[in-house]
């Protein structure tokens, strides 16, 4: 009970913090925002993603259709709402994946050292060297070459390839950064009590460094998720990322672009804006988490 009870006075303590500054409670109000849309969006919306029906087709924002139509009649303030789904799945369990297994991999080198640490670490230097977008396009066309193969194992990789893209293309920036907080955090006293006594690599992995890198590890998950969402709607602009009539945002860009945006700007206008708001959201949110990591320290 006495741990659960510090458990949650150190939460409550961390959201006071976060809203104690005017900046990270705005960004952190923009995320919360979105967050309840991802879960609720789809029953809140007005209008079905897809729903055309007696709706005016390109019809300017109204109080009926606050972001206006698309050029198909598609209420846009619906599309937004219910895409915001596919953005929290695809960047935040993509993100959310990159950081376990980044996690595992720069405890186990940065502890480890010798050579496992110098082959893994040039492994990753070398997938660093690559710009996200380029990697990310690579990973797609490997994964498309597969599902073109019959069996479970393609369809599933298929189903989610951009969740796995967003984990391959940051899981070498998580592990690096992790590696970095293990090295030093190995030499200290307490960790080289846990070896003396004898405690397996798992105990001291998990229960002597880790909770040192844990400060660390929630900055830089914030800053993956920022970039996630970038490079989940650059991947739909391209038409990769998602499938039409999917509401996916970076899709619903590259549909209202050229020729389109002339007749209907507000359909790319409102998915644009959309996404700029939840990065920077994020971003406000990720500087206030950053210092209160400063402060604690």
């Amino acid at each position: 009970m006495d741990n659960i009870q510090r458990i949650v006075q150190g939460v409550l303590r961390f959201i006071r913090q976060l809203f104690g500054d005017p900046q990270t409670a705005v960004g952190t109000t923009i995320v919360l925002l979105f967050l309840f849309l991802a879960f609720f969006g789809n029953a809140l919306a007005p209008y079905g993603a897809n729903e055309t029906g007696d709706i005016p087709v390109s019809a300017a924002p109204s109080t009926q259709h606050p972001f206006g139509t698309d050029t198909l009649g598609r209420d846009v303030f619906s599309r937004v709402m219910i895409g915001t789904s596919s953005i929290f799945q695809k960047a935040g369990l993509g993100t959310l994946l990159a950081v376990l297994i980044g996690t595992v991999i720069g405890l186990y080198i940065g502890y480890q050292g010798g050579w496992i640490d110098e082959a893994t670490s040039r492994v990753i230097d070398a997938l660093l060297a690559m710009p996200a977008l380029l990697l990310a396009l690579v990973i797609l066309g490997v994964i498309r070459n597969l599902s073109l193969e019959q069996g479970s194992l393609q369809f599933l990789l298929a189903r989610n390839s951009v969740l796995l893209v967003i984990a391959v293309v940051y899981v070498p920036i998580v592990a690096r950064v992790v590696r970095s907080s293990t090295l030093e955090i190995k030499t200290r006293e307490f960790v080289q009590a846990a070896r003396i006594r004898g405690e397996s690599l798992g105990y001291i992995l998990f229960r002597e460094i880790f909770p040192s890198v844990v400060p660390t590890l929630v900055v830089e998950a914030s800053l993956r998720f920022s970039y996630a969402i970038f490079l989940v709607a650059a991947l739909g602009f391209l038409g990769i990322g998602a499938n039409p009539p999917t509401p996916d945002w970076g899709l619903m860009v590259e549909e209202a672009r050229g020729g389109n945006y002339n007749i209907a700007p507000w359909a790319l206008n409102f998915p644009a804006a959309a996404i700029a708001l939840l990065v920077v959201g994020v971003n406000l949110m990720s500087d206030g988490i950053k210092n209160i990591v400063q402060k604690s320290e």
